[in-house]
């Protein structure tokens, strides 16, 4: 089979390689198409390797369909269309998947579409609902709005009831996020979103952010906390150390919460397993519904890896970048 080598960052060639089985409780998938995540430009950059015993290829979610399952695996056959969230190897013509993390593809998605979703559903979900637990009313920042994650974000936030604020760095980006639910949209680089969410809350605040700027971000996120406020770490684009004020987090009662979902356990409490059920049962429907959709930037075929990451890093696209096979 071919899948990409990152021979170095700049450098990922479509090449043969030896061929994937699928062994006890996993499937193998013919795969259609790759989501591109920042994940994965770290890791072609030698700078965030894959958990141990996972593939050592690039990739992190794909759709595709069932070409094999390993032993003991009833839940799916050969043939079917899926989708499936990895600790990696989805740069690649086949992928042996944990069956816990195969999900079907929701309807009314094509399926190539359907390669944006797993990552992005997953995060959301898992930190917005299992973590935060974002009720409706509630007010949630959104950080990189109209990314991969961003553009997810606001459409489930919205579907739970949420009231959602974003930023984004064009005004291209602020409508599209608009478009999708944002009922505040911040320019980060004209306002001062503090104060912006300040003024809009009468001094109130958020009530959770989703944050993927990690230490350049830390005390202002703070500052646009409420009292009781949660602020969700789940990328370090900002940079990795901050000092942070502990007088102001106690006298917001807030919650500092770093996570991240691909060194999870494959099953058990926590795991990507029950993430990818969890997701399966709440998100889908909505999905069925209309109320969420994928929202794909970016279609390049898989020869185009290298490109697909300088366009990611580049920040000039929005939502959800696809490599086809």
């Amino acid at each position: 089979m071919r899948a990409i080598v990152a021979e170095s960052a700049e450098q990922l060639v479509w090449q043969e390689v030896p061929d994937v089985t699928a062994g006890p409780d996993e499937v193998l998938i013919k795969v259609t198409a790759a989501g591109v995540n920042r994940a994965d430009v770290l890791q072609a950059a030698g700078k965030y390797p894959p958990p141990p015993g996972a593939s050592e290829t690039i990739g992190m979610e794909v759709s595709g369909v069932v070409a094999d399952v390993g032993p003991g695996v009833t839940e799916w056959s050969k043939g079917q269309e899926v989708c499936a969230l990895l600790a990696g190897g989805g740069y690649a013509e086949y992928v042996a998947v944990p069956v816990g993390q195969v999900m079907p593809v929701p309807p009314a998605v094509e399926l190539a579409d359907a390669a944006g979703l797993p990552e992005v559903a997953c995060t959301v979900w898992s930190n917005l609902v299992m973590t935060a637990h974002l009720s409706p009313g509630q007010l949630v920042l959104i950080h990189g709005g109209a990314s991969g994650i961003g553009t997810h974000a606001i459409q489930v936030a919205r579907a739970l009831g949420a009231r959602v604020a974003i930023t984004a760095g064009s005004p291209e980006k602020l409508e599209l996020c608009r478009s999708l639910g944002a009922q505040i949209a911040i320019s980060y680089k004209d306002e001062d979103f503090v104060a912006r969410i300040k003024e809009v809350t009468d001094g109130g605040g958020v009530d959770v952010i989703l944050d993927i700027m990690g230490a350049a971000y830390l005390d202002r996120n703070i500052d646009a906390l409420a009292t009781d406020g949660q602020l969700i770490v789940i990328g370090m684009q900002g940079g990795v150390k901050a000092e942070l004020n502990l007088g102001k987090l106690l006298t917001k009662r807030a919650r500092v919460i770093g996570t991240t979902l691909r060194a999870r356990p494959v099953s058990g409490p926590n795991s990507k397993s029950e993430i990818a059920a969890a997701v399966t049962a709440s998100v889908w429907p909505m999905i069925a519904a209309g109320r969420v959709r994928p929202v794909i930037g970016t279609r390049l075929p898989i020869e185009q890896a290298a490109e697909a990451h300088r366009l990611l890093v580049s920040g000039k696209t929005y939502g959800k970048i696809l490599l086809t096979v």
